[in-house]
């Protein structure tokens, strides 16, 4: 039995959540050499390095474990906003089972489903861990009622926007995968009633980091932070400095960013300060040709792995889905969702097979 003494460094696992444009994005936007998946499309004003909206839960995989396979290129990568990614996990499970919506599966247990595939992303956040890459989930707040078993009434509290049902096996999971969960929220200093004592209005609004559990809010940290101090990454700065890969023994091997262009590399949309990024961004060429008219979800991934038209319908053809001569756009969306873009490594796999025997 190894005996491991002391303190680990590794990189971290953390949570940024609280309302809407109160700054979550821009304090990510601090981390050490930061890469975001953005899920909802809210970076377009800051200049940082992206991946391509994902237009699919099988894309955002792609994307993470694009990211972990480029060593020390990027030093933390930021998605944002976890609980759209969450949607997009929802819609993937409903299309692999052929249901219209998460109520169909019936006795609850769509959300069982989507708690295990959602499981098996954050796994893979952690592997992005074991690399040396720190995660940040950036979430949007919600205010639900509460009520403890042992306490009279309920009262009101600070959450993650997950799911409105599905939250209650997703958001647990998040919050006991992190290592920081912090609460951004504005502080009212004071509340001041009008002259009827009738209408009361806060005061004050300094944006504030609360980084322990309260009765409001869950927060929670293993670094010994205060109970609440400035939106101010200087305040936690010193916690990421000089994280490493989880290794107790030999130093780790310097991973390579070089490319082969068969594998899942997202169109990077790079920072125009990009001094910071050890490696020269690199863009796949898109596949040529390919009709407007494919869903953007089953477009994006044929994008990224250079996939014809032609070759989805030899394969589709070639299990006797449809015709050859069928286009593309007129495939059932059950269908493209659920075994095309759901099943894409199963499907390109075939692909790649197919191309050593018919040149393309």
């Amino acid at each position: 039995m190894q005996i491991i003494s002391g303190r680990v460094q590794k990189a971290k696992k953390v949570v940024l959540y609280g309302p809407e444009g109160i700054g979550k994005s821009s304090l990510a936007a601090q981390f050490p050499r930061p890469f975001f998946i953005d899920t909802e499309g809210s970076t377009t004003e800051m200049d940082v390095d992206r991946a391509p909206k994902p237009t699919s839960w099988t894309m955002l995989k792609q994307q993470a474990e694009w990211v972990k396979q480029q060593g020390d290129r990027f030093g933390t990568l930021i998605i944002d906003t976890i609980d759209w990614a969450e949607m997009l996990c929802v819609e993937s499970v409903c299309a692999q089972a052929g249901k219209k919506g998460i109520e169909d599966f019936g006795y609850g247990n769509g959300y069982v489903y989507v708690k295990e595939e959602f499981g098996r992303f954050l796994n893979l956040l952690s592997d992005v861990i074991e690399a040396g890459i720190h995660v940040v989930l950036v979430a949007h707040a919600q205010i639900i009622k509460f009520e403890q078993p042992d306490e009279m009434g309920a009262y009101d509290r600070y959450q993650l926007k997950l799911g409105k049902k599905t939250s209650s096996q997703t958001a647990p999971l998040v919050k006991e995968w992190a290592d920081m969960v912090l609460f951004i929220n504005y502080k009212t200093f004071s509340v001041a009633a009008d002259q009827k004592g009738t209408k009361h209005k806060g005061q004050g609004g300094v944006r504030t980091v609360y980084a322990n559990h309260h009765p409001a809010w869950d927060a929670k940290n293993r670094q010994g932070l205060p109970d609440e101090f400035p939106l101010d990454y200087s305040y936690i700065a010193h916690i990421f400095n000089g994280s490493s890969p989880a290794q107790s023994t030999a130093a780790p091997k310097q991973a390579t960013s070089t490319v082969n262009p068969t594998e899942n590399i997202p169109n990077i949309i790079p920072n125009q300060q990009a001094a910071n990024i050890a490696a020269p961004v690199t863009t796949a060429p898109p596949a040529a040709g390919l009709n407007p008219s494919i869903p953007q979800s089953l477009r994006d991934l044929m994008e990224q792995h250079q996939v014809t038209e032609a070759e989805i319908q030899i394969v589709v053809s070639n299990k006797g889905y449809y015709p050859y001569d069928t286009p593309i756009a007129n495939y059932d969306p059950g269908f493209i969702d659920g075994v095309l873009v759901g099943a894409w490594q199963s499907v390109f796999s075939v692909i790649k097979d197919t191309r050593d025997k018919i040149p393309f």
